[in-house]
């Protein structure tokens, strides 16, 4: 494959991880969802994931995936547990009265089950672009 697939795979990954960075801002500054004390930690992880990706696609580095993979999977996992307990109506679990009691949706999904969407497409984009490379 050529260098424009690659680059436009890290991109696909950058606009995941903006949007996902834009939203979780939306969510608390302008709807004013606290955030629970489980939703910052893939806050935390999908921040820098704008910034990785983004310089990734724009110099061709589709080793990016070394700095990429730690960073989403991490957050999946964090997301995958939070949506667990969300769905279970653990809601004590989530501290800080926060995402679990509040549900709010998005096109019937809750707002850990968005992040893990958004962690697992940056992943697959940069595993991906890495793939093509290989």
């Amino acid at each position: 494959m050529d260098r424009v697939t690659e680059r436009r795979l890290l991109a696909f990954g950058t606009v995941v991880a903006a949007v996902a960075t834009a939203g979780s801002l939306y969510f608390s500054e302008v709807m004013g969802l606290l955030p629970c004390e489980l939703c910052w930690y893939p806050r935390i992880l999908m921040y820098p994931l704008v910034v990785v990706l983004g310089v990734a696609a724009l110099e061709g580095r589709t080793s990016a995936y070394r700095t990429v993979l730690p960073l989403s999977v991490l957050g999946a996992g964090i997301a995958a547990y939070h949506s667990w307990l969300q769905a279970s109506g653990a809601s004590s679990s989530c501290s800080l009265g926060g995402c679990a009691s509040v549900q709010y949706r998005l096109a019937g999904l809750t707002i850990p089950n968005l992040a893990l969407i958004a962690f697992l497409l940056a992943s697959a984009a940069a595993l991906a672009a890495w793939r093509l490379e290989w």
